[in-house]
């Protein structure tokens, strides 16, 4: 399969297609061995070895599937121009190919999936498949059940109308409560902005489930592989 240089870095899960054509440009890449600095080359990813910094770009076909307890101050893309911790940092060289399942914010801590099957996270991601993602919430003060009632009826966000399925409390005080709330939409900050419109501001944030995956057994900053178990459930959760 024939194509331009900069796109097949993009293919390969490398970098963005803007950050491929830098790289190339700045003879970081080679072909059979030979530095080419045109973005606009045109190679076949099934006969060509390319290689960046002399490291081999590998594009197999192979499913991977992997879990991250992610920490606070990573973010969760593939890519990042300006150099920050990313969810990919954490997987090894060969599965630089993954992209994660949706996104946590920087500032939430949890379980994240790291996947290249389109597919499933096609389906994990989509509101159509109402999805659970489980998070344990700490807010400042004591959250009333009135107020729990109103993040179960729906707060608006963006002019769309979101709410929680499911709020069980762990613990509370007048100064922390600690919540165990389920939402089935992946709205950006969606949590903390439901708290905050009742009067509480999040100061911990993390998701423990994804669907039929828990975060249990994980350390914060430890990946490992999905089981085959895992991977069926998480796939028949979504009808796959």
């Amino acid at each position: 399969m024939k194509m331009r240089l900069d796109a097949a870095l993009g293919k390969a899960g490398i970098a963005s297609r803007r950050k491929a054509a830098r790289l190339i440009e700045s003879r970081h890449v080679k072909i059979n061995g030979n530095v080419v600095n045109e973005k606009g080359f045109h190679i076949n990813i099934s006969e060509d070895r390319i290689t960046l910094d002399d490291k081999p770009v590998f594009f197999e076909n192979k499913k991977s599937y992997y879990v991250l307890n992610k920490p606070a101050g990573v973010i969760s893309t593939a890519g990042d121009e300006r150099d920050r911790k990313k969810v990919t940092d954490y997987i090894s060289e060969k599965e630089l190919r993954l992209y994660p399942v949706g996104r946590l914010d920087k500032d939430t801590t949890g379980l994240i999936i790291l996947t290249n099957d389109g597919d499933l996270t096609y389906r994990l991601t989509h509101p159509r498949f109402r999805v659970d993602r489980v998070y344990e919430v700490t807010v400042k003060g004591r959250v009333k059940s009135e107020s729990a009632l109103r993040l179960k009826d729906g707060i608006v966000i963006d002019g769309r109308s979101v709410m929680a399925e499911k709020i069980v409390f762990k613990k509370s005080s007048p100064r922390r409560t600690v919540l165990i709330v389920t939402m089935r939409e992946g709205i950006k900050r969606e949590v903390r902005r439901m708290f905050k419109a009742v009067g509480h501001d999040v100061v911990g944030l993390k998701r423990i489930a994804y669907g039929s995956l828990r975060l249990k057994g994980l350390k914060e900053g430890e990946i490992r592989p999905l089981t085959k178990d895992e991977i069926e459930k998480l796939k028949g959760c979504v009808g796959l």
